[in-house]
């Protein structure tokens, strides 16, 4: 009965992590120029997030931290610049 009530809970954590939308595929569909709210469709909303704002040009970066992946997005006046997808060395 006992292994019962571990299995759910292990059971969610592994579908989870598998339907997690940060992940090298959806990474790769991140083009320069795309809006905040298309990158967020495609990764979720991110983890962390810190904004700017100077002389009219606002910018933006966020992460996604997973337990394997870290993505982070630049974003100058809402549009994708610069990105980056790492998988931390597990110690």
């Amino acid at each position: 009965m006992r292994i019962g009530a571990l299995a759910l809970p292990v059971a969610f954590a592994l579908a989870a992590t598998a339907c997690s939308k940060v992940n090298e595929e959806n990474f790769a569909k991140v083009r320069d120029g795309m809006s905040e709210q298309e990158v967020h469709a495609l990764l979720g909303s991110p983890t962390e997030s810190s904004s700017v704002g100077v002389l009219g040009i606002s910018g933006t970066s966020s992460r996604w931290v997973t337990k394997d992946t870290v993505v982070t997005i630049q974003f100058v006046n809402g549009k994708a610049l610069l990105k980056s997808f790492e998988k931390p060395s597990i110690k």
